[in-house]
């Protein structure tokens, strides 16, 4: 009997070196995925927030799954029979139920989340405060382990007229009774479906009317650009848990319906596996479609190329160093037209490049303080060996016939060449 249901179960060579494939790179990704965004998180700060407590959990959740159930899953798969045991299945089934409940709840906490952030940003630091933040993650594992571990070893979801079939080394899968298929499909799907369907919706609205907001202030293309980025994350977000674990579900509470052996075992692989799939995307989803994670990915991977940084950095600087030429041009003509004015004793105008500069009239109208002005646009030692102005020490007869007025190009030439 092992032996016939193992060949019907196998199939070709080629059929399960493809099925083989799949499952290694769906578990490959579903591992690594959800390890980058744990180091993301890990390594930058600007990553460590509340917002980001659930998509963190529902990585560690995603990850363990990956672990500690997937590759089980994958050889039972393609041997067609469990080789490790009554007592390792009841493990093995348990923690399948717990993280996938994990998973599941956890996308429904950043469903609220997101929810409470763009229905009443003001009062979000007030809602979501790290105790509630903390009890929402215990709440998650709490009503994961009581529907795994609890209900299986205490026999819950057993069936009083189960055959001993089920119970052989041969075959290790989850039984399901009418009372714990109806509870597990409500608590663990569809009551966290419904919840998500309506915050998603909500969202939906708040963003679209953002966009028409937008559209009346700027370009319709900027307008139509925000709602449809809306409508693909929000559709995408939606139709990968609704295409990964509805069937399965529906398969889960028929099986409660009719019976463990009512379904078939091919149709019931898929959708078992189609559940797994969600795990691989979640990282996709959740944390590349967010902008601190791209920004959070590219440091970790240094995804800009050598070329790409030397390019920036010449860039950068030919557009700093041009910036100082300009400057110290600038600077350098608001200097002569200065010296020009104190020389000659009137006021002058500003060029034409220091028009957003300070004007440099203050010297020139505040005689009786001419001194201290200067020295702070020059310095002393160049003031100390120059300047012969009017000052209190000369006699007035000197200020009664006024400063001498010398040309503007023998006023240049005079004056030394660090100055200018």
């Amino acid at each position: 009997m092992a032996s016939n249901d193992t060949a019907s179960c196998l199939g070709s060579a080629a059929l399960k070196v493809t099925v083989s494939v799949v499952l290694t790179a769906l578990i490959l990704v579903t591992i690594a995925g959800n390890v980058v965004v744990c180091l993301a998180v890990g390594l930058n700060r600007r990553l460590r927030s509340l917002t980001n407590c659930f998509i963190v959990s529902l990585a560690i959740t995603d990850l363990l799954l990956g672990l500690l159930v997937l590759p089980f899953s994958a050889f039972y798969q393609l041997s067609c029979r469990w080789s490790f045991g009554k007592v390792f299945c009841n493990i093995y089934t348990s923690l399948d139920v717990m993280l996938c409940t994990a998973s599941i709840l956890n996308l429904f906490m950043i469903s609220l989340d997101r929810y409470c952030a763009v229905m009443d940003p003001l009062r979000y630091p007030m809602l979501v405060t790290p105790a509630r933040v903390a009890i929402s993650l215990v709440l998650i594992w709490v009503i994961s382990i009581t529907l795994s571990f609890l209900s299986i070893h205490l026999g819950w979801n057993s069936r009083s007229e189960t055959s001993t079939v089920n119970h052989t080394v041969l075959h290790c899968k989850v039984q399901v009774n009418l009372a714990y298929g109806l509870v597990d499909g409500l608590v663990t799907f569809y009551l966290p479906l419904l919840v998500m369907c309506v915050t998603y919706y909500r969202i939906f609205k708040i963003a679209r009317d953002q966009a028409r907001r937008v559209h009346l202030v700027s370009s319709w293309k900027a307008a139509t650009f925000r709602e449809h980025k809306a409508t693909v994350t929000l559709a995408a977000v939606m139709g990968a848990f609704i295409v990964c674990w509805f069937p399965y579900f529906t398969v889960f509470v028929y099986r409660g319906l009719r019976g463990d052996d009512s379904v078939n075992k091919t149709f019931e692989a898929v959708v078992l596996w189609l559940g797994y799939a969600n795990s691989a995307l979640n990282p996709i989803l959740y944390a590349a479609l967010n902008r601190d994670f791209r920004l959070a990915y590219q440091q970790l991977f240094c995804c800009r190329p050598a070329s790409h940084y030397a390019r920036e950095t010449s860039v950068m600087s030919n557009s700093s160093r041009l910036s100082r030429t300009q400057s110290r041009e600038a600077r350098r003509q608001e200097e002569k037209s200065l010296k020009l004015q104190v020389w000659s004793g009137r006021e002058g105008t500003a060029p034409r490049g220091a028009t957003d500069r300070k004007p440099a009239l203050s010297c020139t109208v505040c005689s009786s303080n001419l001194l201290s002005c200067c020295k702070s646009l020059w310095g002393l030692r160049f003031l100390q060996r120059h300047v012969r102005g009017p000052s209190e020490e000369q006699p007035r007869e000197l200020l009664a016939k006024g400063p001498r007025r010398t040309p503007p190009e023998e006023a240049v030439r005079t004056l030394p060449s660090h100055a200018v």
